[in-house]
């Protein structure tokens, strides 16, 4: 479904439906040109699967739900009419939420559920930066500040990840 649009000064909301609770894209219109884009917080449990219209629910393991979060934020960048890659932006920041385990319960399983945030952490840590290495190798990495919770809205998410780019027109125009 294309977005509506809605512009407000150097401000462009971009969002789906007639009362919408977010947008999934905002961007700001800089001096220079270039244009700072905040991205939706997404996780890649239900709501990556939505955006890409995928069938297979991806649940806890963070290998496969971060790649869905960035593949989601590119498609609404093309979607948008913004840019084609992740490649073309910079990240400048990346707020992630990290959920406890779904199971096993720290209550029966004390020791199973602390090998599972163990396990979660680790292969967060492992995704994140490994996406970053594979697919935008050329692009800095951008600062990240994670908070652990106890869960997001989506229940099948193992985190939650906002972020914050900037498309540097200099650098789309080959002169960077």
């Amino acid at each position: 479904m294309p977005f509506n649009v809605k512009k407000r000064g150097k401000l462009t909301y971009y969002y789906q439906g007639d009362r919408p609770t977010l947008s999934a894209l905002v961007t700001e219109d800089l001096a220079d040109g270039d244009l700072k884009i905040h991205f939706a917080g997404l996780t890649g449990g239900y709501s990556a699967q939505n955006v890409l219209n995928r069938d297979e629910l991806v649940s806890m393991d963070p290998h496969r739900e971060i790649p869905l979060v960035f593949e989601s934020w590119e498609h609404w960048l093309r979607e948008a009419g913004i840019c084609e890659s992740l490649r073309d932006v910079d990240f400048l920041e990346i707020h992630a939420f990290g959920c406890q385990p779904k199971s096993p319960s720290p209550i029966t399983d004390p020791s199973g559920y602390a090998a599972e945030q163990d396990r979660l952490r680790t292969a967060y840590a492992e995704a994140y930066s490994g996406y970053f290495a594979e697919h935008l190798p050329d692009n800095g990495v951008p600062c990240r500040f994670t908070v652990q919770v106890v869960d997001v809205p989506d229940k099948a998410a193992s985190y939650e990840f906002y972020g914050t780019a900037l498309l540097q027109r200099s650098l789309q125009q080959g002169e960077g």
